[in-house]
């Protein structure tokens, strides 16, 4: 019976999400088949799921997104815009320039694609629609700039990545052959993640351009004015220094990221109740439930990802994946395009966070044969898996973006391929080029 464990694993899993379950139920599903199949014990799954979410760094969860939704409240987001929209000055697509900024800036606090995409999109898309940047165009640019929110730190795709991989050890030969592999920690993916995020919005930022000028969209003034600038500063001061006090404190090692994410809670309640003055009680209780929401979805597909991928190791699935691949090449570059595509692909239909942790217990052996750093293929999994966010049929933040700008899905997906584009390119330069990802984590140390 063992022989037909992958086919149930696979292809429940494939029948249950073609019948339309949600991912949570068909990977418990598939899951419980082959344990029934395996003749285990029932009780030993709910024990896998359970200690699933007994780890430390998971704490953070939770936190970063009550700590992202309260900020949305307090008015840091819309201040952060105020201060992206002055830096895009007299630049062609200002508009569109200033939401990819604003996305990067928010994404420093948030830690969602969804999230980014909301609290930007409220301020961004009316404002583009208002100078006559065309309505799916707007939400595109929008929905694409949304995925940065998960690259640049804190991230919660990263803590998940690190929860996830850092249980997978390399094997002996591994070692013999490549020499002990650098350690895998939270604060480092954090750290790795700031350049290549900077590049991703560097691509977004050239597409923006070069449509815009195509389409005569033109910068909000004629000429930097320097004194706006400083007043949008003087005004989003603590909006900018909530970033810099939560990640400064985490290279610094003042702090874990897990307590980082409790102090940034505290932060927004701070400069919102007592400095900006517009977090209201009620705009506190309404983060809460979405909080609760958002963290109870995530730990359900958390529960059932982990017994999935347990019993993906217990059947040498990864083994027998990383020989196929190496069966065919051992080129790294041609196997960093193969693993891109499949990202890329995978993406397209499942959740990023459940994708990570199905796929990281198969990914993970299949580098570490490569010699690849464990914080290098984290980073590209999670930018490959960023893109997802704006291609469909999953594509969250093109949902998003449709709901707040009007436009619809279809229009927008019309509109967001240049992006998909501009991303995937740069996702490409960051998988062949290592240094991009672990240059900072080695200058502080790590």
């Amino acid at each position: 019976m063992e022989t037909y464990v992958t086919e149930i694993l696979f292809g429940g899993f494939l029948a249950l999400m073609l019948l339309g379950a949600p991912i949570t139920v068909s990977l418990a599903g598939a899951a419980m088949a082959a344990f029934l199949i395996l003749e285990k014990n029932p009780i030993a799954f709910v024990q896998i799921a359970f200690t699933s979410v007994g780890s430390f760094p998971l704490m953070a969860l939770p936190a970063f997104v009550l700590a992202g939704a309260m900020m949305e409240a307090a008015g840091i987001s819309k201040r952060l815009v105020d201060i992206a929209e002055t830096l895009a000055g007299p630049i062609t697509g200002g508009l569109g320039a200033a939401t990819v900024l604003a996305c990067l800036f928010f994404g420093a606090i948030s830690g969602s694609g969804p999230a980014t995409t909301a609290a930007v999109g409220m301020l961004m898309i009316p404002a583009m629609t208002k100078r006559k940047y065309e309505r799916p165009y707007a939400s595109a640019v929008t929905a694409a700039s949304g995925g940065l929110g998960i690259i640049i730190p804190p991230s919660i795709p990263m803590v998940i990545f690190g929860i996830s991989a850092m249980g997978i050890a390399p094997s002996a030969e591994s070692i013999a052959k490549f020499g002990q592999f650098e350690t895998l920690s939270i604060p480092k993916l954090f750290m790795a993640g700031v350049v290549p995020g900077l590049l991703m919005a560097s691509g977004l930022l050239a597409a923006n351009y070069i449509i815009s000028r195509k389409r005569g969209y033109r910068g909000l003034t004629e000429n930097w004015s320097f004194g706006e600038i400083g007043q949008a500063v003087r005004r989003g001061v603590w909006s900018v220094l909530a970033p810099v006090i939560i990640l400064g404190g985490i290279y610094t090692g003042l702090f874990t990221p897990t307590e980082s994410a409790i102090i940034a809670i505290f932060y927004t309640l701070f400069v919102g109740v007592f400095l900006h003055r517009e977090l209201k009680f009620d705009a506190i209780l309404k983060s809460l439930r979405t909080t609760t929401w958002i963290t109870g979805r995530v730990l359900m597909i958390l529960f059932a990802a982990t017994v999935f991928g347990r019993l993906l190791v217990e059947q040498r699935i990864p083994a027998e994946v990383a020989g196929a691949l190496l069966s065919l090449t051992d080129n790294m570059y041609l196997i960093w395009t193969i693993v891109i595509v499949f990202l890329l692909f995978v993406g397209m239909f499942m959740e990023t966070l459940a994708a990570i942790m199905i796929l990281v217990p198969v990914l993970m052996p299949v580098m570490y044969t490569l010699g690849a750093d464990p914080t290098h293929v984290g980073i590209v999994v999670i930018c490959a898996l960023s893109v997802g966010f704006m291609t469909p049929p999953l594509g969250e933040n093109l949902f998003v973006a449709s709901g707040i700008g009007g436009a619809s899905v279809e229009q927008i997906v019309g509109r967001v391929y240049p992006f998909v584009l501009a991303s995937t390119f740069a996702i490409f330069v960051i998988a062949f080029v290592p240094t991009l990802s672990l240059w900072l984590p080695r200058l502080l140390g790590y």
